[in-house]
């Protein structure tokens, strides 16, 4: 069985995230998507929340499993016998960051490969830092983040707000 492992801080889920999740689990027998803590960021949502978002989003495909890490993707990737991390790429710079990130965890384990999955044009200028932003000053997210979604992740992130 070939599986396909896509890690994020998916903080929040966005609609790039559901595309290359949905392109990926096309690819493979099973996706599993993997909301990862990773030291460098403070997220506005919970590990927990960040699980749910991408459940939510993603419930509807059948060989798509989300779970949550706090350790190396490299021993996440070993645990689950992966074929491969998806990434999605929406510019030069992510290509860059992801080849770093590859050549890094190849290190670690000289099995680790990864799949780069361009992202769809309507979808490139999208993140979840833009998600949080246009958020934060009252805009509207729904064409940013799957419509199961909108509701949660507006409500928390005006909490924030206040």
């Amino acid at each position: 069985m070939s599986i396909l492992l896509f890690p994020g801080s998916f903080d929040p889920f966005t609609m790039g995230h559901c595309d290359i999740a949905k392109r990926a689990s096309k690819l493979c027998d099973k996706l599993v998507v993997a909301v990862m803590d990773n030291s460098a960021k403070h997220p506005a949502f919970s590990t927990e929340d960040r699980v749910n978002m991408a459940r939510e989003s993603l419930k509807e495909y059948k060989n798509i499993e989300v779970v949550s890490s706090g350790g190396l993707l490299v021993d996440l990737f070993k645990e689950l016998g992966c074929s491969a991390v998806v990434r999605g790429i929406r510019s030069e710079s992510d290509f860059r960051y992801e080849a770093e990130m590859a050549m890094a965890n190849r290190l670690l384990y000289a099995d680790y490969e990864v799949l780069l999955l361009p992202c769809r044009e309507n979808l490139s200028m999208t993140s979840s830092t833009i998600v949080k932003e246009v958020c934060y000053y009252g805009g509207d997210i729904s064409k940013m983040v799957p419509a199961q979604i909108v509701d949660f992740v507006t409500k928390e992130l005006k909490k924030g707000r206040s």
